[in-house]
């Protein structure tokens, strides 16, 4: 049964101001309504309003979901199927459109459900990994990767599906055997010649490499790819302008300083340091 089909969703205005009277608590949740409003937020997920878009549509997906668990697992599913299925692919491929806003805030609602999914299970296996296999997919052809836009607020692709791999890879029925396919597209993000990134997108990129590492991927993969970045550059030397070239050296100087730092917390992951130092020694020697 399709919940949201038929329903017309309000404009832009008269959706802010029913969140903001639900946020402030003037009206009540009340059921009857909350078709036309969840239809409504979908709508407008990505629209240009910052304030509309971050500070009401998503910070209510936020609180309806994991929170006070407005939305029941029927609709959730729903939503995970519109998301996937229409508005994280809208627009893939273009840069610098406002499409890159609907993108970035329905990767952002995938996390959530899969949050909500991580406290009370109700996704099958199979829609968990066709989650998987939809953020690659997206994650691997996102070429918009501005952080902040002066008007329009945040769009962050990149930190906001980083975050999305961070729920997925706390799922139950995510394991240790899909790590590999899971770190790629994170870790081939770090190596974008188009623009430096300077919004701690290095980071957030982290944050699930972390996590794989905690929950068992072996030090030794992550190694391998730390001491392969200077080849690796070296034959991009070779293919870039130089302007694009330093801007790969600068995000890859910049995530494996900000990964240093974060091994050093981890007794386990110290061992990280010797190759991580080496890297950047071979990048930058003295």
């Amino acid at each position: 049964m399709n919940l949201l089909t038929d329903v017309v969703p309000l404009e832009e205005n008269a959706l802010k101001v029913a969140l903001e009277d639900i946020k402030n608590g003037s009206k009540i949740w009340e059921e009857e309504n909350a078709v036309i409003i969840v239809k409504s937020m979908m709508e407008h997920i990505g629209t240009t309003d910052s304030e509309l878009r971050d500070q009401l549509i998503y910070s209510s997906f936020y609180q309806f979901i994991l929170e006070k668990n407005y939305l029941n697992d029927e609709l959730l599913i729903e939503l995970l199927d519109m998301c996937l299925n229409d508005l994280l692919m809208k627009g893939l491929g273009e840069n610098g459109t406002d499409t890159v806003f609907t993108r970035s805030f329905t990767s952002l609602l995938i996390g959530l459900i899969l949050g909500r999914d991580n406290k009370n299970s109700f996704l099958s296996q199979s829609t968990v990994y066709k989650v998987k296999d939809e953020l690659i997919d997206y994650m691997n052809a996102e070429k918009d990767l501005r952080g902040y836009v002066s008007g329009k607020g945040w769009a962050h692709s990149v930190a906001h599906v980083s975050d999305v791999f961070d729920e997925l890879i706390k799922n139950p029925n995510v394991n240790q055997e899909l790590y590999f396919e899971i770190l790629t597209p994170l870790w081939n993000k770090v190596f974008v010649s188009e623009s430096v990134y300077i919004h701690d997108e290095d980071e957030r990129i982290l944050t699930p490499i972390l996590e794989m590492l905690h929950n068992g991927l072996e030090l030794k993969e992550i190694e391998y790819l730390i001491q392969n970045i200077p080849s690796e550059l070296g034959m991009q030397k070779q293919q870039l302008e130089e302007e694009q070239y330093w801007m790969l050296v600068a995000n890859c100087k910049k995530f494996l300083k900000s990964f240093y730092v974060k091994v050093s917390e981890v007794d386990d992951l110290i061992p990280l340091q010797k190759s991580i130092a080496k890297c950047l020694s071979e990048i930058f020697p003295n």
